[in-house]
């Protein structure tokens, strides 16, 4: 297997999904708690890493297993058919993957407390149901939901904890800080889920995944998308306007108007190749605005 074909694969070009939201809880972290566990964040990094490659394999392998006869879905679109790999080693690949990152979770949760472990398991079953058994969530009108609090929430909120374990307290204020922190990639996340759901209707139809866009219309669909990018950044004023980030952060509405550009494509056409890629345009942009402009509040202070 070729390095290109194994980073499409493991959906390299999609990660800003997982690294943003760990590096807002790296930010909150010494921001309002004052304390950062070098090490052990570099450790979580790692296994979250390995185990978001090793379900992006998961999610490529059932999707082509799964695919209905009837359609070139196969053969031309999915990475696994069209290079022609191996299913055994696609599969092992997949499987010493999850191994890993889960035996260096376990050893970090040994450290840091049993909460880790709690909350790890939780991001695996989600990780591993969201494209297995017999409805998988990708297939269910919860995909969005379960993306974008898996990813955008829960990442931030393991590397809160893992930073400040020996003094974190599990009350609504510590929890509630963090949900507001993590919401704009909680939202942009859901709708980069929300993009690809809306461009694959049909073919997700004839392969019988019946998404939130099947229930709710393309129609509803857009409005929601343009709607969860708002709800974003109200949430970073929100963060600015309780304490949680510094002033530097309102620096982020600078990238309102490229958002709103993207925002704008994608609700004149929902073509995968052509404007799915406006909602990884807003959550790698928008993302990293949020992140350089904490850091630089931080740095400030």
């Amino acid at each position: 297997m070729s390095i290109p074909i194994f980073l499409e694969l493991v959906e390299m070009k999609a990660k800003t999904a997982s690294v943003l939201p760990f590096l807002i809880g790296l930010c909150y972290s010494y921001y309002h708690y004052g304390i950062i566990h070098l090490g052990y964040v570099v450790i979580y990094f790692v296994a979250m890493f390995i185990f978001n490659m090793a379900v992006d394999i998961l999610d490529n392998y059932n999707d082509y297993r799964h695919a209905k006869e009837g359609h070139d879905y196969r053969e031309k679109t999915n990475i696994i058919g069209r290079e022609n790999l191996s299913l055994r080693f696609v599969f092992c690949l997949m499987v010493t993957m999850i191994v890993i990152s889960a035996l260096i979770g376990i050893a970090l949760a040994y450290i840091v407390g049993w909460p880790l472990l709690w909350m790890g398991l939780f991001c695996y079953l989600v990780g591993i149901f969201y494209s297995s058994g017999p409805r998988p969530i990708s297939s269910l009108p919860l995909g969005e939901i379960f993306s974008g609090v898996t990813m955008g929430f829960m990442i931030s909120l393991i590397c809160v904890y893992i930073n400040t374990f020996e003094a974190f307290q599990w009350n609504f204020s510590e929890v509630l800080g963090i949900v507001v922190i993590a919401l704009p990639n909680t939202m942009w996340i859901a709708n980069l889920m929300l993009a690809n759901n809306t461009c694959d209707k049909e073919e997700d139809e004839k392969n019988e995944r019946y998404t939130l866009v099947h229930y709710i219309g393309k129609i509803n669909a857009l409005r929601l998308f343009a709607g969860m990018n708002v709800v974003a950044f109200v949430a970073i004023l929100i963060s600015f306007l309780l304490g949680l980030a510094p002033w530097t952060v309102l620096l982020s509405f600078l990238a309102v108007p490229f958002v709103y550009d993207q925002v704008k494509l994608f609700l004149q056409k929902q073509v995968k190749s052509q404007t799915f890629p406006c909602a990884v345009k807003i959550l790698a942009v928008g993302s990293i605005v949020q992140v350089i402009t904490y850091l630089l509040g931080i740095i400030i202070a």
